[in-house]
């Protein structure tokens, strides 16, 4: 492979000496590029944020929002990347004047992620609040920010450097081997490739969007000798939709997964929204949030409320698990050594005589978004032609050391009337199912009552739908 290299408003950047393993934001800010700030260190204020040019759902190439925080550099090896220093020409960008214009910053330290935000949403022709919902501002106040954005949403036939560059853009991801400072990065460009780096590297940590992952290696919690991406793999992007179920490739981003199933699983459209924001739904995936194994993971309880199996490939070929039997302990999975996640199934199609189903998903915590859950919980409930309930699936997140069913109680379930009187008898025992914990974010006691009164709001919701 040639020398690894990344471009940056048009300039490439050749790497050396510098570990991969350190974060776009550190590189960029050491490059001279500081106009991308640090805020949180975690991807949450949208402070670092900056563009790449990537594949849209429809293949094609566009402009999109990441945080570079987290982001470690070994990923965006050949990638092209914009920072706001790249994006005003002889005058300013049509957005920049609008921060200007609507007086959208005080202190200024927030803008240049705003101004990421809303440059990606431009060339997409909405610019909202969806677009900027990753960004956090300290001082000036949203109205101005937000007046901004409406005053450039819905631009069409935008014809500038921005647009003629996106006609000739790769968005191919190149093969990539990189070592600097100690630290290695593969990046493969195919399934067997990846296979056999497993065998030769059984201890190699893998990463798909590196949301999870960038988090230590932006504070240097933690060290990773070796990182094995998986963005590059065709055979883990994949989304197969059919009348019976919905395939979806382990390394698949959020953010396509959300506009292609849109109105598919309720519970699945609802959990994405409040899934951490559009920065992070454009590089997190399905694969990485399961095969961390965390118990307060959002996904976890809404996949396992809809009866989802996993695919897992390994050298030796490939076995299907269902997903409720993934989850072994604490940070613990079924997975074997060198075995991945391939792709997820979630089934579409009803038991038979059922008529109805009804699902929904919830998530509790101390912010509305872009925060870690006191308690997810997802439920999915069939019905018969007399209102019975003949399927049920109780999934809960933060109350166990791993994602969870409500197994005992789905079975007393079964054969009941779909009626306020059941949920009612079924609150005391749902609300001692599990024992657990008191942190910070939240006591035993209070988990327990949510547990119970997640259930009842469900049925409330669902009938006065």
């Amino acid at each position: 492979m040639t020398q690894p290299y990344l471009i940056v408003n048009n300039k490439t950047l050749f790497l050396k000496d510098t570990s991969p393993h350190s974060t776009l934001l550190e590189y960029l800010r050491q490059s001279g590029f500081v106009g991308t700030k640090e805020g949180c260190g975690d991807g949450d204020c949208g402070a670092c944020t900056v563009a790449i040019i990537a594949q849209n759902q429809e293949g094609k190439p566009y402009y999109q929002a990441i945080n570079s925080c987290i982001v470690p550099l070994g990923a965006v090896i050949g990638r092209e990347i914009i920072t706001v220093e790249g994006i005003a020409g002889e005058t300013l960008h049509p957005v920049q004047q609008a921060m200007v214009e609507t007086g959208g910053s005080q202190c200024g330290y927030c803008t240049p992620g705003f101004i990421m935000s809303m440059f990606c949403a431009y060339y997409q022709g909405t610019v909202n609040d969806v677009c900027i919902e990753g960004n956090l501002c300290r001082c000036t106040g949203y109205l101005p920010i937000r007046r901004a954005a409406q005053q450039v949403t819905g631009a069409t036939n935008i014809q500038d450097r921005f647009t003629q560059k996106l006609e000739t853009a790769s968005t191919v991801i190149i093969e990539c081997e990189y070592g600097a400072d100690g630290d290695r990065f593969h990046r493969p460009i195919n399934l067997n490739q990846l296979l056999h780096l497993l065998q030769q590297h059984p201890n190699a940590t893998l990463i798909a969007g590196a949301t999870d992952i960038g988090l230590h290696l932006s504070h240097h919690t933690q060290h990773f000798p070796l990182l094995i991406s998986l963005e590059a793999i065709p055979e883990l992007q994949t989304l197969h939709i059919t009348p019976e179920s919905v395939e979806i490739g382990a390394a698949l981003p959020l953010s396509h997964i959300q506009t292609h199933l849109q109105g598919i699983f309720p519970s699945l459209d609802t959990m994405l929204i409040w899934f951490a924001a559009r920065q992070i739904r454009n590089r997190a995936t399905l694969g990485g949030n399961l095969g961390t194994a965390s118990p307060i993971g959002d996904l976890s309880p809404v996949l396992l409320s809809l009866d989802a199996t996993l695919s897992l490939a390994s050298p030796q070929g490939e076995r299907t698990l269902p997903l409720c039997n993934f989850f072994q302990n604490y940070r613990q999975t079924a997975l074997q050594a060198g075995e991945i996640i391939r792709s997820i199934s979630i089934p579409r199609t009803l038991p038979p005589k059922a008529i109805r189903r009804l699902s929904q998903s919830y998530k509790v915590g101390k912010r509305g978004t872009d925060d870690i859950s006191i308690v997810a919980a997802a439920f999915t409930i069939d019905l018969d032609e007399n209102h019975h309930i003949i399927h049920a699936r109780l999934a809960y997140g933060g109350v166990a050391p791993l994602p969870i069913r409500a197994t005992q109680v789905e079975d007393m379930l079964i054969g009941k009337l779909w009626h306020l009187d059941t949920i009612r008898d079924i609150k005391p025992i749902l609300q001692q199912t599990f024992s657990p914990l008191t942190d910070l974010r939240a006591s035993a006691e209070y988990r327990q009552l949510l547990v119970a009164n997640l259930f009842e709001k469900f049925f409330h919701e669902i009938e006065c739908d």
